[in-house]
């Protein structure tokens, strides 16, 4: 990580239990409370920095008080920030990093520490280091922008996350072997202009190997969900392929939903969540959000994502109760894609809390629905469109009767079900149109085992 070192001076500051104290020889004269810290510091060097603090001082003093006492409420990042711009502000020896530049940038705005106040102020400072040091690279943006997350509002008014999200898109968005900053970082390894890999900052006329598109994925990951969605929303503005963005998306989800990463059968029937398998935890409620938000992002295309995930997250929506909105959305998707289902997708255990079949069959049902209205809009065959004799072998039916064969398979396995009326079992066996079933075995299985049972 990236640094940029300030001040000169060997650290002056002690901590004793909640309060830091300046060891220069001289009695402290003013006292500054930030969150559950005292600062027992000398004025001159932060009124000589600071254009809020040279106004508290002066009011404060007014009072004619030996030892002023000022409370800062609203300072962005509290006192982790203020102890380095104490720091800063005494000439003692700090480091600037991608982890801490957020802080102090809202942090000296907050105080005004302008040039007005001094040449080289921690507005500047800070400012310089941002744009020509942590922009450049994929990690130190990153790391800014998990900083801004505490202190969103500042940073925003700032421009600050902003400025993250957009050189982390635009460094996405371009091939690591053309781009002329150092991006691709995995191991240690930086890229000079030309693509090289440097050491020490000198160019070894070594060439990294090619980055795939999703070699960003993973870091991309580490944010919390409204920054992730900016970055995505981002991206998505540049041109990035929608395959690359549905990835992405799905790496996301699988990290933060456990129900991506296992298989439930009906004897796991649980409405409750286990821990994501990664050790990441998010909340109920906050997989809920996640879920409905990558349903919004995510393009209404076919085949962007794999049916078998688009299953697991509508199993992951119906524990979850999602909103009916984003339910119907997916079982639109898996409609679209029907035909490259399996049958252990289809049987998706029936959550609800009363007595109704053991498999959730509507659901079923709908998506089927889905898959026959969009054969229907995309003209697919029927004997409306074609003779029985074009219809057998045609390329055309081939997803109706990948469909209907798996259709026939599923109502055998839930023809067992006691509580599966007839009426639900006619309506899903009868959606099949006639032409799709080259043969009937598939159904006269099924019948026979649900007049059995």
């Amino acid at each position: 990580m990236a640094c940029m070192k300030l001040g000169s001076k060997s650290d002056a500051f002690q901590r004793q239990g909640q309060a830091w104290f300046c060891t220069t020889g001289l009695p402290s004269d003013i006292v500054v409370e930030v969150e559950e810290m005292l600062f027992h510091l000398h004025k001159f060097p932060l009124l000589s920095r600071s254009g809020v603090m040279e106004r508290l001082i002066a009011k404060a003093t007014e009072n004619g008080e030996e030892t002023c006492v000022i409370r800062l409420d609203d300072l962005p990042a509290g006192a982790k920030a203020f102890e380095l711009v104490c720091k800063f502000c005494y000439g003692v020896k700090l480091e600037l990093t991608a982890s801490n530049v957020v802080y102090l940038r809202c942090a000296a705005e907050y105080l005004e520490m302008t040039e007005d106040y001094g040449e080289g102020n921690l507005i500047s400072q800070t400012e310089m280091f941002l744009n020509q040091v942590v922009l450049r690279s994929w990690k130190d943006s990153l790391k800014a922008l998990q900083s801004c997350d505490n202190i969103l509002s500042y940073a925003d008014q700032l421009n600050i996350t902003k400025r993250c999200i957009e050189s982390l898109a635009m460094k996405a968005s371009t091939d690591p072997n053309l781009f002329g900053w150092p991006i691709v970082e995995h191991g240690g390894v930086m890229q000079s202009p030309g693509g090289s890999v440097l050491w020490n900052g000198i160019s070894t006329g070594a060439r990294p190997k090619n980055s795939s598109p999703d070699w960003w994925y993973e870091d991309a990951s580490s944010l919390t969900l409204p920054l992730f969605k900016r970055l995505i929303t981002a991206m998505e503005s540049r041109g990035i392929d929608h395959e690359i963005i549905a990835g992405s998306l799905m790496f996301y989800a699988k990290k933060y939903l456990p129900g991506l990463n296992r298989r439930q059968g009906p004897s796991e029937s649980s409405t409750r969540l286990a821990p994501a398998a990664s050790g990441a935890t998010l909340s109920e409620e906050d997989q809920k959000l996640l879920v409905e938000e990558i349903d919004s992002i995510l393009p209404m295309r076919k085949g962007l994502v794999s049916t078998k995930i688009l299953f697991g997250l509508l199993r992951t929506a119906m524990i979850l109760k999602v909103s009916p909105s984003c339910i119907s959305n997916l079982e639109k998707r898996i409609g679209m894609q029907l035909d490259q289902a399996t049958l252990e997708d289809l049987l998706m255990p029936n959550f609800s809390d009363s007595l109704e079949t053991l498999y959730n069959v509507d659901c079923v049902q709908r998506i089927l629905e889905h898959f026959l209205a969009m054969d229907q809009a995309t003209d697919g065959a029927s004997p409306c469109s074609a003779d029985e004799g074009q219809l057998i072998g045609s390329p055309s039916l081939v997803p109706l009767t990948m469909v209907a064969k798996l259709i026939d398979g599923y109502l055998a396995e839930v023809a067992p079900d006691v509580n599966l009326k007839l009426p639900m079992f006619q309506a899903l066996a009868a959606l099949v149109p006639d032409y799709a079933r080259p043969l009937d075995d598939g159904l006269y299985r099924a019948i026979d085992i649900y007049l059995k049972v």
